[in-house]
């Protein structure tokens, strides 16, 4: 995806965006590079929060400081359930899922290769 004219390039808006989550302490963050799997976006990150409010929180605080540090506009989805919150930043899709609505879904197995989705599981090797 190329970057709007003035825009921050798609690498520090994913640094950007992983200096929130960690912030806010988003577990299990995992970040995954489209380029050349997907015309969508450069970047996909999952993550997890321990409870509903505290996935809503993660994510209405990702999309406030985007706007307010960088001037970037979001799309959010599923904020008001909790149980997974799609964040569309333009080059970096964001997801933040409660534990068990990530593992039922397992998005990572869908996009990351084979043996990447095996390192990242938790007790794999």
């Amino acid at each position: 995806m190329t970057a709007q004219p003035g825009a921050e390039s798609s690498e520090a808006l994913l640094e950007r965006i992983l200096s929130s989550l960690d912030d806010d302490k988003a577990e299990d963050v995992v970040q995954i590079n489209l380029r050349g799997k997907s015309e969508m976006a450069d970047y996909m990150v999952i993550c997890s929060g321990r409870s509903t409010r505290q996935v809503a929180s993660i994510s209405q605080n990702l999309v406030d400081r985007l706007k307010q540090e960088a001037g970037r506009l979001s799309k959010i989805e599923g904020k008001d359930s909790g149980d997974w919150v799609l964040i569309d930043v333009g080059d970096v899709i964001v997801h933040v899922f409660r534990p068990e609505v990530r593992e039922f879904y397992q998005l990572e197995k869908m996009w990351q290769p084979a043996t990447a989705a095996a390192e990242s599981r938790p007790g794999a090797n």
